[in-house]
């Protein structure tokens, strides 16, 4: 299709669900990178960076924080460079690995975790606006959740805009809470270097752990944002600009929230600096209230987006009609409250989610010198290789506190699926092929 097409709006109207994206519908770097790194610059990476750093210190704390985004790079950016290469969303990805109807499971699975983050951050708005400006928390969250619900029909052009918009706004009110922190206690930028660790509840692996499962699963399904580069190189690009760049600054943040004393209760609270922005007239007040919005928004949306194109995968129908209809799903989950409980069984994620991608990028580099055993429209081979690799992650979990159960089961998952591949179950093959269907009989 020529330019005058795509500039005539009609690429705007498709989102490409049931197909890879074609070559003439991509985007540009940038926009696919404002996309990424609008993700991961939120308040929640703030309150956890704040975190990292009251247990670690500012200097252990900076390279737990870096550690765990070069780790997430390496994942996301291998995924998002097969998006690239391919076109593909994630339920195309997940196809190919776990054959047409494994992947019900996977992309079942992880569409509706990030139904729960949506609801979160709708219950999150909702109490985030009651606690700063007395907002009621119900109709604060039903607001939050009308815009994050238009934001995501409109598709990934949307997401890219709010991404531009919420990057910036992001570091300038950051800056600005920094400025006040710093006014508050009379304190300088060139004493947070040696603020030490003030608790000892979280030890230096374990704080890297938490870096990466923030994005295990909506990392994973990074071929959703991806699949609109041009091509794999600049799919990494565009995955880099979340990891290490936009996550690192955001974790950074918050920790030098903490580190000039400017948080209320960093042990529970981290890094929230929006109580810095309250109090200096109604201009700043204003401009907070946008914040939240953009802010909370963009992860919101991004989290709606990955659920209607998972569930788009599986179903005929389209990611906006999915969006409208998970959106009101997810928003009644919220307001019921059930919201504030989401957390607890989500942290459970890094156990559980890296050890799918590990056999999405490990079935992707074995792809040329095999094809793999699929049996009744399921890969048995994918299936082992993430249930065992989930089970070394859940051993560490329970039994090696100083692990990172991402890093273990991901390790565990790549080297099960690479060894049944290459051995058992497999052919040789010239090319990359369709899986080998053999039937129930």
């Amino acid at each position: 299709m020529s330019a005058s097409v795509e500039s005539s709006g009609e690429f705007a109207a498709e989102e490409y669900e049931h197909e890879p994206v074609p070559p003439t519908a991509r985007r540009s770097l940038l926009a696919v990178s404002a996309v990424w790194a609008g993700f991961p610059m939120c308040l929640g990476n703030a309150v956890f960076g704040g975190l990292i750093v009251y247990n670690q210190g500012m200097i252990r704390g900076f390279w737990a924080i870096l550690l765990g985004n070069l780790l997430l790079f390496g994942y996301v950016g291998t995924l998002s460079w097969i998006a690239g290469e391919s076109g593909r969303n994630f339920p195309l990805q997940a196809e190919a690995a776990f054959g047409r109807r494994g992947r019900a499971v996977v992309v079942g699975f992880l569409a509706t975790v990030v139904i729960g983050w949506f609801s979160y951050q709708i219950g999150l708005t909702g109490t985030t606006l009651q606690s700063v400006f007395g907002w009621n928390p119900l109709w604060g969250g039903l607001l939050g959740a009308l815009i994050y619900i238009a934001i995501t029909a409109l598709g990934i052009r949307a997401l890219s805009v709010i991404g531009m918009i919420g990057t910036p706004l992001f570091l300038v009110m950051a800056g600005v809470a920094l400025y006040f922190g710093l006014d508050r206690n009379g304190q300088s930028l060139s004493h947070v270097f040696s603020y030490p660790a003030a608790g000892h509840t979280l030890g230096f692996w374990a704080c890297v752990g938490i870096v990466v499962a923030g994005f295990a699963d909506s990392g994973t399904m990074t071929a959703d944002f991806t699949r609109w580069a041009r091509d794999g190189r600049s799919g990494v690009v565009a995955a880099a600009s979340a990891f290490p760049v936009a996550n690192t600054v955001a974790f950074l943040i918050g920790g030098l929230v903490v580190a000039i004393g400017g948080a209320d209760d960093p042990a529970s609270n981290g890094g929230a600096f929006l109580g810095l922005l309250t109090g200096h007239g109604a201009l700043l007040t204003g401009l907070a209230v946008l914040f939240v919005l953009a802010n909370l928004g963009s992860v919101a949306a991004h989290c709606l987006y990955n659920a209607a194109v998972g569930w788009s995968g599986l179903t005929p129908l389209r990611m906006r009609a999915l969006a409208l209809l998970l959106g009101a799903v997810g928003t009644f989950v919220a307001l019921t409250g059930i919201w504030s409980h989401i957390v607890n069984w989500l942290e459970l994620l890094g156990v559980i989610v890296p050890p799918i991608g590990a056999v999405l990028i490990i079935g992707q580099l074995l792809s040329e010198r095999t094809k793999p055993l699929v049996v009744a429209g399921v890969a048995p081979i994918a299936f082992a290789a993430w249930a065992i690799g989930a089970l070394a992650a859940a051993i560490a979990h329970y039994h090696l506190p100083g692990s990172v159960d991402a890093v273990v089961g991901f390790g565990a998952a790549a080297l099960t699926y690479a060894g049944l591949a290459l051995t058992r179950g497999t052919w040789p093959a010239a090319s990359v092929e369709p899986p080998v269907e053999i039937s129930a009989a």
